[in-house]
C-alpha cells in the first residue's frame, strides 16, 4: 500500500505558498521578537518572551506538518487526467439534489483541502466515495448524516 496521499495541484501550491511564508516572513519576524524580549532582561518574568516563543514553536510545528505532507503527496493535476466524462480526484462535479431540485457543484479533493463552504469535499467522504467512477447522467443515492440524498451528475469538468 502507497503512503502517499492525494492532494490537487492547487492545493500543493497552497501549500507551498504558506511553507514560503512561514520560512521566510514569519520565522524571521519571530526570531527578532525573541531577540528583542531577551534584551528586556529576566525572561522568567517576560510576557513578550514566551508569547513570541510560543509563536516560534507553533511556526515550527506548521513547517514540519507542511513538509511532512508534501514529502508525502501524490499530486494529481485534474486539467491532465484523462477520464473520459468519469468522476475522479479532483473533478469538479455539478449535481441535482432529486427531491429537492437543488443545484450543487463540488469538487473532489484531498483531507487537507476538504472545505464544504467553498464546495471541496474530501474524497474520503461519502458523497464523494459514491461518485467516484460515475458519468454524466447517472444517478446516486448517498447514505447522509441526514438521511439519505438521490443526486444526478450533470456535468463532469476538470479544471
Amino acid at each position: 500500500m502507497s503512503d502517499k496521499v492525494p492532494i490537487t495541484a492547487r492545493g500543493a501550491e497552497k501549500l507551498r505558498e504558506e511553507l514560503t511564508r512561514l520560512k521566510t516572513v514569519d520565522r524571521p519576524r519571530i526570531i527578532a521578537a525573541i531577540a528583542e524580549a531577551r534584551a528586556h532582561g529576566d525572561l522568567k518574568e517576560n510576557a513578550e518572551y514566551h508569547a513570541a516563543r510560543e509563536q516560534q514553536s507553533f511556526a515550527e510545528g506548521r513547517i514540519k506538518e507542511i513538509e511532512g505532507k508534501l514529502s508525502h503527496a501524490h499530486i494529481v493535476d485534474v486539467t491532465m487526467v484523462e477520464a473520459k466524462g468519469k468522476v475522479v480526484f479532483g473533478a469538479t462535479v455539478e449535481l441535482i439534489d432529486i427531491d429537492s431540485d437543488e443545484t450543487i457543484v463540488y469538487q473532489i479533493v484531498g483531507e487537507d483541502e476538504a472545505d464544504i463552504k467553498v464546495g471541496m469535499i474530501s474524497i474520503n467522504s461519502p458523497i464523494a466515495r459514491a461518485l467516484i467512477t460515475r458519468v454524466e447522467g447517472d444517478e446516486v443515492t448517498v447514505i447522509v448524516p441526514g438521511g439519505e440524498r438521490c443526486l444526478e451528475i450533470v456535468e463532469v469538468r476538470y479544471i
